[in-house]
């Protein structure tokens, strides 16, 4: 009997310790997600880093062949090749293989001066734009139709190589269909939603979210808190738009 008090008040104890721990977690905007910490660290494959961060990230890949089909695989790997012959003023086949990898992942474009780190992966690829002097850090996760890019029009001159694209620091996850636009920087361990657009620099630890969709037409009926965004709707087709001012 006193075993089965003993081991009821460690029980309770553990989950107000536990509910403790969840007090102190940040409250997030509708649709972000973060997953809980674990004090187990996950146990590293044997495969090199490119290879092993599909194993972490993805859990739907179960096996080096399903890992070696990944487009983020290669588009890294071409990268990298990319890279170095950038990096040594080689004209214009930095520039050939990045087209290429751009073919065959289905889409995935980054530009050879693009400097990213290790243990970096794009979670299903297409649609992905990383541009000339994107730079990125290390865990790094992006995913598909996101676009590291710059503002305004930009002219190469003499001194004028400057810095137009994001920098994305450590352990940044960035969301479906989100663009980071202009030499700003996502601090680290930081999220971005989908299809959030960000122009301002973002702090350490920070979690971005663009507005969740709202239901305008219910039924067949528009929702009264939004009459005012369905006066061009058709009451008797509320699929066909009566394009009116």
């Amino acid at each position: 009997m006193s075993q089965y008090i003993s081991e009821e008040a460690g029980n309770n104890e553990y989950a107000h310790n536990a509910d403790h721990d969840l007090s102190h977690l940040p409250q997030l905007p509708p649709g972000v997600s973060i997953p809980a910490p674990s004090k187990t660290p996950r146990r590293k494959t044997h495969w090199p880093d490119a290879i092993d961060v599909i194993f972490e990230k993805d859990p739907a890949c179960r096996n080096i062949f399903e890992a070696l089909l990944y487009q983020s695989l290669w588009a890294i790997f071409y990268h990298r090749i990319a890279h170095a012959l950038y990096k040594a003023h080689i004209p214009f086949l930095p520039r050939l293989i990045s087209q290429f990898a751009r073919f065959m992942t289905g889409g995935i474009e980054i530009h050879p001066g693009a400097q990213i780190g290790k243990r970096f992966f794009i979670d299903h690829g297409a649609g992905t734009v990383i541009g000339e002097t994107t730079v990125i850090g290390n865990n790094v996760m992006l995913y598909h139709q996101v676009t590291l890019g710059a503002t305004g029009w930009w002219r190469r001159g003499p001194g004028r190589l400057q810095k137009r694209h994001p920098a994305i620091e450590d352990d940044v996850t960035i969301g479906v269909g989100a663009a980071i636009l202009g030499s700003i920087t996502i601090g680290r361990g930081s999220k971005i939603g989908a299809m959030a657009l960000v122009l301002e620099s973002v702090p350490p630890n920070s979690v971005v979210a663009s507005k969740p969709a709202e239901l305008l037409v219910k039924g067949g009926e528009a929702l009264e808190k939004h009459q005012e965004l369905t006066q061009g709707w058709n009451s008797n087709d509320p699929w066909e738009m009566d394009y009116q001012i």
